[in-house]
């Protein structure tokens, strides 16, 4: 089997992080966040996978071609001259995608969830239409695309987009999975598959719906890559405990807490619930850290607060500091002693040496 990953550009709203590494290379509990979908991938059967970049193809080609040997696989980069869209990428890479009679998905980067990508590809085949979108459900979907389908059936009736009035709560989880007919569908243009593609295949009733089971978010942001994190560390508490720390490890506070091998944690330290700790890591003691993440290298000083923030590749929080509010650190920013840090997105490579008390941007 085959699939396709879009990539995409610049990664805007993941910013500053995305100042340093292209989005879908940017730690997403402990490792790459496109190499989660990627090994899943594998798990289902896929062989070939298409990278449909834009932005920084060089940086992502030295980093995920070293997983072809290890996963037994091709991988191959499309790189668009211009953005292409979410379907112009399919156009492109219309010689792999379409070199047999097999299914493929799409999807893309920065989605977290559990992906059913076998239960997928059995549903899609045993309905024989030309494309499955798995849908999640939601509390509010008047924020989203919604789908809706024929009474009593899988099949896509239309999609309404930010309805004002309820039509139903499933939307569009960004996965799919399309027989090879749907190329013929599609030009070699800047092209929307939701708003141009996805329509005309519902209208000849052979778009399907599979719903997803457990968590599902889209981690393009710091406010979601948090929740996304916090989800994913309670799936992975269900699923493969041994890999988080025990509650019963002095230093945890509670919840779940994922720490690499090569972290080093201090004394009398509070932490959790929802934290990761990336690799090489230092922590000092007294440390409370709660619902955050910490990239690699990263040095959080004695007694210092870390909660509901990122903190960005080597970076350091000095002794009795406080970061709090979706505070993002990119790249090698350092925080002074006793500074508070109240939803700054800090662009890399600064020294804060005074408190920032309001949201905003720090160049």
């Amino acid at each position: 089997m085959k699939a396709l990953i879009l990539v995409g550009g610049f990664g805007t709203r993941l910013r500053p992080l995305t100042l340093t590494v292209p989005k879908p290379l940017v730690d997403f509990a402990n490792k790459p966040m496109i190499l989660h979908q990627i090994e899943a991938l594998v798990q289902a059967g896929v062989t070939d996978i298409v990278l449909a970049v834009n932005y920084k193809p060089e940086v992502m080609v030295a980093v995920l071609k070293k997983y072809e040997e290890k996963f037994g696989i091709t991988i191959t980069f499309s790189v668009e001259e211009v953005p292409l869209g979410t379907a112009g990428p399919l156009a492109l890479a219309r010689d792999i995608l379409g070199k047999d009679d097999s299914p493929f998905f799409v999807l893309n980067a920065d989605v977290t969830c559990e992906y059913p990508f076998e239960k997928m590809r059995d549903f899609h085949l045993s309905h024989g239409g030309e494309g499955t979108i798995l849908a999640t459900t939601v509390d509010e979907p008047s924020n989203y695309g919604v789908v809706v389908v024929h009474p009593n059936t899988t099949m896509i009736d239309r999609f309404v987009e930010k309805p004002v009035e309820y039509v139903g709560n499933r939307i569009n989880a960004g996965i799919y999975i399309f027989s090879p007919s749907i190329l013929n569908r599609i030009e070699l243009r800047p092209t929307s598959i939701e708003k141009e593609i996805f329509p005309r295949i519902a209208k000849d009733r052979l778009l399907h719906t599979f719903d997803l089971e457990g968590y599902w978010m889209d981690v393009g942001q710091p406010k979601d890559f948090l929740t996304g994190t916090s989800l994913y560390l309670s799936s992975l508490a269900k699923r493969k405990p041994e890999m988080l720390v025990p509650a019963s490890v002095d230093f945890v506070n509670g919840g779940n807490v994922l720490v690499h091998p090569t972290a080093k944690i201090g004394k009398g330290c509070k932490i959790g619930p929802n934290v990761t700790i990336g690799a090489n890591a230092i922590v000092g003691d007294g440390v409370c850290l709660q619902r955050c993440v910490l990239m690699d290298g990263t040095h959080i000083k004695d007694h210092a607060w870390v909660k509901n923030s990122i903190v960005g590749w080597h970076s350091s929080v000095g002794r009795w500091a406080r970061l709090d509010g979706i505070t993002v650190l990119g790249d090698d920013v350092h925080i002074a002693d006793e500074i508070y840090v109240n939803g700054a997105s800090v662009l890399p490579h600064k020294s804060i040496s005074a408190n920032v008390c309001e949201p905003g941007i720090v160049m």
